[in-house]
């Protein structure tokens, strides 16, 4: 009996599943149950006639699609009129334009002010060196002066300052008729001033004033003031070469200066270098009774170079030479190369009013006055300062209370220990000014209370006649000289 196991069964697309068509002979009603043999029990109804409808088993199939998906449908948005567009365009347009016709103003802005503050600077840097190459290449002489404020050589120095140095002409009438006689002087300003002792015009009754290039002026003495030995005089010319100032403060001992002058009235233009050999030596000069501190220097000084500039290395005045200390000792030695200029600090102050007033209007205690040196002073068990010699009737001093005999150790916040101190002092006060001054009287420390007076508008009083002058011994001995010297210098 056939049977459907190990049968196989074909699946198709279109039809449904059937059974295979059994081409052997069968029998009805004898198939036995299937599970026939596996121990299991019969089916009461197997071989039974009847058959049960069965379905037919259905295959499910993939069906691939054949056409294209539909895509969603997008939502359009609705339109913005278009004058909205065309106007954002503009606006956005303008901005744009806005802004980088601002930037550009901007950045035109700063690049033009950078130019023009690049080409001021660079022009300023070529008109200097123009400045500096006209002037070292302007040969003086074959010497190029410097111009970058730095030290000179003597022949620089001499080069660059010698057109501000003049010869002083004086014609002086005396007993026996008129003379000549000669110094120097330093141009003070390019309209016309100029600085020279007092004592080289003293009683000119004629003054000329020479240049370097031997161009002549008449002068006039527009100021003077002995106790300084300083005079101011004026010529009519303007452009001239003035020469600067410097200052004699920092001074040291050792320092090189140079003196130009006119030695002896005849060697216009001469130029000696030496150095500073001491500083604040007390000296009176002729006719005065008045104590000048001034600079020592071997430079050599001769007759005609007195009024004449002593310049530090730097080209500035820096003193006004004034006097030497010469002679012979017993022996024979000779005495060279003690000169003495006055330094410039000390005279600066009064060259205004010498101009201005002809006279110094500064403080005047109305006294005369000297040193209380230290050998005295510890003989009497004193201390040093200005010793008061006299007091003039009616002045300061005397209101005060002042008395000869009296030594001055202080004005204010000044100490003073020698007359040039006290000089010196004075300087800071003017006419009307209230001071308190401390002294010494009998042993016993004093102050009082001062208003000073101004100057007299003469110096005449203060000087010695002509005639009571004690002149230099012109032969002799070394005692002879240096007692003349020591009166005449102190």
């Amino acid at each position: 009996m056939d049977t459907f196991e190990n049968q196989e069964f074909e699946k198709t697309p279109d039809e449904a599943w059937t059974a295979p068509e059994d081409t052997t002979p069968q029998q009805p009603y004898t198939t036995p149950y299937q599970g026939a043999g596996s121990g299991r029990k019969e089916s009461p109804y197997a071989n039974s006639p009847y058959e049960m409808h069965r379905e037919s088993r259905q295959e499910y199939r993939y069906q691939p699609q054949t056409e294209p998906p539909v895509k969603p449908k997008k939502v359009k948005k609705p339109r913005k009129p278009a004058g909205k567009k065309i106007l954002a365009a503009v606006l956005a347009l303008m901005l744009v334009a806005g802004s980088c016709i601002a930037t550009s103003a901007i950045m035109n802005r700063r690049f033009r002010d950078t130019m023009e503050s690049t080409i001021g600077t660079y022009s300023k840097q070529i008109a200097e060196l123009q400045n500096q190459m006209e002037q070292l290449n302007t040969n003086r002489g074959g010497i190029t002066v410097p111009t970058d404020g730095s030290a000179m050589t003597p022949a620089q120095l001499y080069a660059s300052q010698v057109n501000s140095v003049v010869a002083i002409s004086t014609t002086v009438q005396s007993g026996y008729g008129s003379g000549h006689s000669s110094g120097s002087g330093f141009i003070l300003s390019e309209d016309g001033y100029v600085i020279t002792n007092y004592h080289v015009v003293e009683g000119a009754t004629n003054i000329d004033v020479i240049m370097h290039d031997s161009t002549e002026y008449p002068a006039e003495l527009v100021g003077k003031d002995s106790s300084n030995d300083l005079a101011v005089l004026k010529i009519e010319a303007t452009g001239l070469p003035a020469a600067t100032l410097g200052s004699s403060t920092d001074l040291v001992i050792g320092d090189m200066v140079v003196a130009i002058g006119n030695p002896l009235g005849e060697l216009a233009s001469t130029q000696t270098v030496g150095y500073v050999s001491g500083i604040d030596r007390e000296v009176s000069t002729s006719g005065s009774i008045t104590t000048i501190s001034m600079i020592q220097t071997d430079a050599a000084i001769n007759p005609g170079n007195s009024g004449g500039p002593l310049f530090n290395m730097y080209g500035e005045v820096i003193g006004i030479t004034t006097a030497k200390y010469s002679g012979t000792t017993g022996s024979g030695a000779s005495i060279e190369g003690i000169g003495f200029a006055i330094p410039i600090d000390d005279v600066e102050p009064l060259i205004s009013d010498l101009i201005d007033y002809g006279y110094v209007t500064g403080a005047y205690m109305a006294v005369t006055v000297q040193d209380m040196d230290s050998e005295s002073a510890d003989m009497f068990g004193l201390p040093t300062g200005a010793y008061i010699v006299t007091v003039e009737k009616g002045g300061a001093a005397e209101k005060a209370g002042i008395q000869p005999k009296d030594i001055v150790i202080g004005v204010d916040s000044y100490e003073v220990s020698n007359v040039t101190e006290l000089t010196r002092a004075l300087r800071n006060y003017k006419a009307g000014d209230t001071a308190t001054v401390k002294l010494i009287r009998s042993g016993r420390e004093m102050t009082l209370e001062i208003t000073f007076d101004e100057r007299p508008n003469t110096t005449e009083a203060e000087e010695i006649p002509p005639e009571q002058k004690e002149q230099m011994p012109q032969s002799g001995d070394f005692d002879d000289l240096y007692e003349y010297f020591r009166r005449f210098f102190g």
